[in-house]
């Protein structure tokens, strides 16, 4: 068997095979009425695609456990029941073909209350949906970006429990996994580094309190979260900043606090939260970062970021340097990539009964 379709088992959860699909944001929900923030038609034919295609994890994209978590007013949410029910549909239609259904709880921080990429991108006030974002620190991402409203500490328990409430609604939706979005300059990321967190109370200054709120959303999930279904954390291994940024070193650290409190796997990628900052993007520039951590700690990790091809995505597991790979701009462009791919490697994979002159 080869090491892209080989089962992954984490706690009484095994995936099929080690082709999984990362949350990509589709900014294409409902931005006000009765549906606001739940998924539609898009969200099930999209994921839906992949899942027949033979993903073995799909990872719902970035879904937001308040109304002002979300980075954009078109994005998912988790925070009432109809959205539970909207999300029902993806979650069955996944399981039917053997794909195991995941979801990315977030909150955008400074980062939120934006327009949609293919319309510019920029921040927008409420003529278009928009809201007042919330940061660690009244510090704007960018010139574009407003300053944000600084969290008191009762604001910070405030979204300690939406995150814990979302995550209470995730498994009544049915899924399978839960991943803490700390990642790429959103609320968790904008704690962690000191470029975004400028707190001089006990969630700023020292490594120890700048990963307090990170580790007190772990913390709330965890204990709503059953003991026998994963939990994820996804984090952006460097800000890709000289000085006064997160590190490699610094994610390793953590990925090694996260372990003590409950989390099963680190989902690696970069960057995100420093505006301007030059990344030398290129084929699987982020699994390095994914390696060290698996090399360093006992986390399992997953690998993201131009992984594209099959031998690439087979060398990167079978060298040992992530437990299994993400593959986002690639399932975008094929969603039956998994497929492809065990063709390829002489292996197998799911194909739904309508697919199989295919084969």
């Amino acid at each position: 068997m080869s090491a892209l379709f080989e089962p992954y088992t984490l706690r009484e959860l095994t995936v099929p095979n080690r082709v999984w699909m990362p949350p990509m944001c589709q900014y294409s929900a409902a931005p006000e009425g009765p549906e606001v923030g739940a998924p539609n038609d898009w969200h099930l034919q999209h994921y839906g695609a992949r899942a027949a295609g033979g993903a073995g994890l799909i990872i719902v994209e970035a879904t937001a456990v308040s109304a002002e978590g979300r980075i954009s007013p078109y994005d998912l949410g988790i925070w009432n029941d109809t959205q539970v029910e909207a999300f029902r549909r993806i979650t069955r239609f996944l399981v039917s073909q053997g794909t195991v259904p995941a979801i990315q709880l977030a909150h955008a921080g400074r980062k939120a209350s934006t327009d949609r990429p293919w319309t510019g991108g920029a921040p927008v006030g409420p003529e278009a949906h928009g809201w007042q974002a919330l940061a660690p620190s009244p510090l704007a991402f960018d010139e574009k970006h407003a300053v944000p409203t600084e969290l008191t500490v009762d604001g910070i328990r405030e979204v300690v429990g939406q995150f814990a409430d979302a995550a209470r609604r995730a498994l009544e939706a049915g899924f399978e996994i839960a991943e803490v979005h700390g990642a790429h300059g959103y609320l968790i990321g904008e704690f962690l580094s000191p470029h975004s967190n400028r707190r001089t109370d006990a969630y700023g200054g020292s490594f120890e309190n700048r990963v307090r709120f990170a580790l007190e959303v772990v913390d709330a999930v965890r204990e709503v979260w059953p003991d026998d279904k994963p939990l994820f954390f996804r984090i952006s291994a460097t800000d890709w900043l000289e000085e006064n940024g997160w590190t490699a070193d610094d994610t390793v650290r953590l990925a090694a606090e996260l372990t003590a409190h409950g989390v099963d796997l680190v989902d690696v990628s970069t960057g995100g939260n420093a505006a301007g900052v030059r990344i030398p993007v290129g084929p699987g520039y982020q699994v390095p970062f994914a390696a060290r951590i698996k090399n360093e700690t006992s986390m399992a990790v997953a690998a993201v970021g131009l992984i594209t091809e099959v031998e690439q995505a087979e060398k990167i597991l079978a060298n040992g340097e992530a437990d299994a790979v993400l593959l986002g701009r690639e399932l975008l462009r094929n969603p039956s990539w998994a497929r492809h791919a065990a063709r390829e490697l002489g292996d197998s994979v799911h194909v739904p009964d309508q697919y199989h002159r295919s084969v």
